[in-house]
C-alpha cells in the first residue's frame, strides 16, 4: 500500500527535508557493477552538454535502463534534481524499472495510481507511471513534476505519439520539468505523429528527421559483444484458403504475389489449425533443444497476433515439448508475475500476444517464432529485441519467420539505423492538425484492409511448410529443404554458442553440405566428397583453431579470474596432447569443445 503522506515537499518547507539522504559515492556509481563503454560515453556527453532535453537511442539489450538510472543517480547526487519520474509503455515495465532503480540506489514507487493524488510515500525518490496513466490526468502529473526539481525519464519515447491525446498529455504533464531524458531502442514511428520533446532536423528533400543526442546501434553493439548475433530461419510453403464468394485461392509464401494475396497467404500460414505453424513450432522446439545442449536454461518465445492464436499455439507447444507453456495474454500484474516466473525458471517456452514484445526482459530467450501478422519496422525491431540481449559472449539467437517480403527486408536490414521521418516543413507543434488527418487516413486504411481480409481469406483450408533459407547479417544461406530432412536439420543444429565471426563460416559450411546432398540425390555426382568445401592448407586450419582456442581461453580467464597459462595447462591435463603450438587440429578441437561447455554452464 502507498504511504498516505506526500512524496513531495510541502508548501513552505524545503524539498530536501522530505527526501531520503543521498550517498554521492553510491548514487554516482550505483550497485550494478561497471558500466559498458557506450554507457560511460553517453553519460560523459550528457554531463558535458548539461541539457534540459536529451534523446538517447540504443539497440534493445544494450542497457538503456542502466544508463538512465546511473545518470539519474548522478543528477540526484549533485542536487541537479531531487525527484525521478519514469514513464514506461506498460504496467509490467513499471516493476522492472523499480527493481532496476533499487540496484542503483534509487527508490521508485511502481504502484502509484492516479487515485493517490499528490502522495506516493516519503521513503520513495519518485514514481514509475505509464503513458496511458499520464494521458488520463495530465494536470495531476504536471503538478507532481512541478513539486520538486524533477528528472523525467521517457522510456521508449516513441509511445508519446501513439495517439493525439497521448502526445498532448505528455507535453502538458512534463513541459515544465527541469530535465527530460528520452530513450528509444527501436526505429521511430512510421507515421507523422510527432514525438514530444524530440527535435526534428530539416532535410534537403523537405522532410524532417528525428535528431538524437547519442546513438548506439545494433551493428556497433554486436562488435562490442553487447548483443547476440541473430540468425533468421525462414520457412515458406503452399497456402490454400477460400474467399467469402466461395472461390478457392492458392499461393506460396515468398513468391511474387500481390500485396493482398501475400497478406492472405501469410494469415493462412499462421492459422493454428494448419500444418504450417505446427511444423514451424516443431522445428523451433528442435532448434531450442540443440541450443540447450550448450545453454541449458535457454528459452523460447512465440509472438502471436491475438489471444485465440496464442492459446492455440501454447496448446500445440505443450504437446510438442511435453511440458507446460507460460501463456501471457495481457499487460497486468498477473502477467508480470508469470513473466518473472518464466525468466527465473529453466522452462522451455513462453507464448505471448504481440503487445508483450516490447520491454519483456528475459535474458535467457534464445529462440523465437515470429507468428504475428504485424510488419512495421517498429514492431519487428521491438520483437527481435527480445532475443538479442547477451549474457555471455558467444550466444547466438535464432528467430523463425515466414517468407514474407516485408519481413525478409526487415531481417536483412537488422543493423540499419533509422530515424523518425516527418513529411514536409514545420515545427513539431505545427504537425498536430496534419497528424490528426494522417491518423484518420491510417484508420481508414486499416478498416479497408480488414474488409479485404474478410473477402479474400474467409476460411483457411490448408497449409504446408518447408525450410527456405537462413538469413544472417544481410546474407542468405541454404535453400529449399523438407521438414525433418537432413538439410533442414543441418541448420536447426547450428551450435548455440559461436563467436560472431564464426557464424557466417558455419552457415557457409552448412550451405555447401546441403548443396552436395541435393546434387547426390539428383544424380549430378556419383560420389560427392566427404568435405563440404575444398580442403584448406593444414597450416591455415591449425592457425584458425589456435586463434579460436586462445580467444575462448581469454573469455574463460575473464569469467573465472584464472591466468591463461593455468587454463591451458588444465586443458592439456583433461584432454591430453602437447602444447598448443604442437597440438593437432583434433586435439585443439577437443579443448575448444571443453571450454565451450564450461563457458555455457
Amino acid at each position: 500500500m502507498n504511504d498516505s503522506s506526500p512524496g513531495l515537499h510541502l508548501p513552505g518547507t524545503s524539498a530536501a527535508e522530505h527526501l531520503p539522504p543521498v550517498y554521492p559515492e553510491r548514487a554516482a556509481h550505483g550497485t550494478a557493477g561497471t558500466l559498458r563503454a557506450w554507457q560511460e560515453e553517453a553519460i560523459r556527453l550528457y554531463l558535458e552538454k548539461n541539457p534540459r532535453d536529451f534523446l538517447a537511442s540504443a539497440t534493445p539489450g544494450a542497457g538503456k535502463t542502466t544508463f538512465a538510472l546511473r545518470l539519474a543517480a548522478i543528477l540526484r547526487a549533485n542536487r541537479t534534481v531531487e525527484q525521478i519520474i519514469v514513464v514506461a509503455p506498460t504496467e509490467h515495465l513499471k516493476t522492472q524499472w523499480s527493481d532496476a532503480a533499487a540496484r542503483a540506489g534509487i527508490r521508485l514507487n511502481p504502484r502509484y495510481a492516479n487515485g493517490d493524488g499528490m502522495g506516493y510515500g516519503r521513503h520513495f525518490h519518485g514514481v514509475v507511471v505509464t503513458y496511458a496513466q499520464v494521458a488520463m490526468k495530465p494536470v495531476q502529473h504536471r503538478l507532481l513534476a512541478e513539486g520538486a526539481d524533477t528528472l523525467v525519464i521517457l522510456d521508449e519515447v516513441h509511445h508519446g505519439g501513439d495517439a493525439l491525446s497521448w502526445g498532448e498529455a505528455i507535453r502538458e504533464a512534463y513541459g515544465t520539468a527541469r530535465r527530460r531524458l528520452s530513450l528509444t531502442g527501436t526505429p521511430f514511428r512510421s507515421d507523422d505523429a510527432t514525438i514530444p520533446f524530440v527535435e526534428y532536423a530539416p532535410q534537403s528533400d523537405g522532410t524532417r528527421v528525428s535528431a538524437t543526442d547519442y546513438d548506439y546501434g545494433y551493428g556497433r553493439a554486436l562488435e562490442d559483444g553487447v548483443v547476440r548475433p541473430v540468425v533468421f530461419l525462414v520457412y515458406a510453403g503452399e497456402m490454400q484458403w477460400q474467399t467469402s464468394a466461395g472461390e478457392t485461392m492458392q499461393a506460396r509464401l515468398g513468391e511474387g504475389n500481390t500485396k493482398d494475396i501475400t497478406s492472405q497467404a501469410w494469415r493462412t500460414a499462421l492459422d493454428p489449425a494448419g500444418q504450417w505453424i505446427a511444423k514451424v513450432l516443431h522445428a523451433a522446439n528442435r532448434r531450442l533443444g540443440e541450443v540447450r545442449q550448450q545453454i541449458p536454461d535457454a528459452g523460447g518465445l512465440v509472438i502471436a497476433t491475438d489471444h485465440a492464436a496464442a492459446k492455440a499455439y501454447a496448446a500445440l507447444l505443450e504437446q510438442i515439448a511435453g511440458e507446460q507453456v507460460a501463456l501471457i495474454l495481457s499487460d497486468d500484474a498477473g502477467a508480470s508475475a508469470r513473466i518473472e516466473e518464466f525468466s527465473a525458471s529453466d522452462s522451455r517456452w513462453m507464448v505471448a500476444v504481440r503487445m508483450v514484445s516490447e520491454g519483456v526482459d528475459v535474458p535467457r530467450l534464445a529462440v523465437g517464432v515470429y507468428a504475428t501478422s504485424s510488419s512495421t519496422p517498429l514492431f519487428f525491431a521491438q520483437a527481435i529485441g527480445r532475443f538479442v540481449r547477451s549474457r555471455r559472449r558467444g550466444e547466438v539467437a535464432s528467430v523463425f519467420i515466414p517468407n514474407v517480403p516485408t519481413l525478409m527486408q526487415l531481417a536483412a536490414e537488422l543493423e540499419k539505423e533509422r530515424g523518425h521521418v516527418l513529411e514536409g516543413p514545420g515545427s513539431a507543434e505545427d504537425m498536430w492538425d496534419a497528424e490528426a488527418a494522417e491518423l484518420a487516413a491510417a484508420e481508414r486504411e486499416d478498416r479497408a484492409s480488414e474488409e479485404l481480409v474478410q473477402e479474400f481469406a474467409y476460411q483457411a483450408i490448408a497449409s504446408d511448410a518447408h525450410f527456405d533459407r537462413a538469413v544472417f547479417d544481410g546474407s542468405e544461406f541454404g535453400g529449399y529443404a523438407e521438414v525433418e530432412s537432413e538439410e533442414e536439420l543441418d541448420f536447426l543444429g547450428l551450435p548455440g554458442v559461436l563467436e560472431p565471426h564464426e557464424v557466417r563460416r558455419v552457415l557457409q559450411v552448412r550451405q555447401a553440405r546441403q548443396a552436395r546432398r541435393s546434387a547426390e540425390r539428383q544424380g549430378v555426382v556419383e560420389h560427392a566428397p566427404e568435405r563440404a568445401e575444398p580442403p584448406e592448407a593444414l597450416h591455415r586450419t591449425l592457425g584458425e583453431q589456435r586463434k579460436l582456442l586462445n580467444s575462448l581461453v581469454g573469455m574463460y580467464a575473464r569469467a573465472s579470474g584464472e591466468p591463461h597459462g593455468s587454463i591451458h595447462a588444465e586443458l592439456r591435463r583433461v584432454c591430453g596432447g602437447p602444447a598448443v603450438a604442437q597440438a593437432s587440429v583434433t586435439q585443439l578441437q577437443h579443448r575448444i569443445e571443453l571450454l565451450r561447455r564450461r563457458l555455457s554452464s
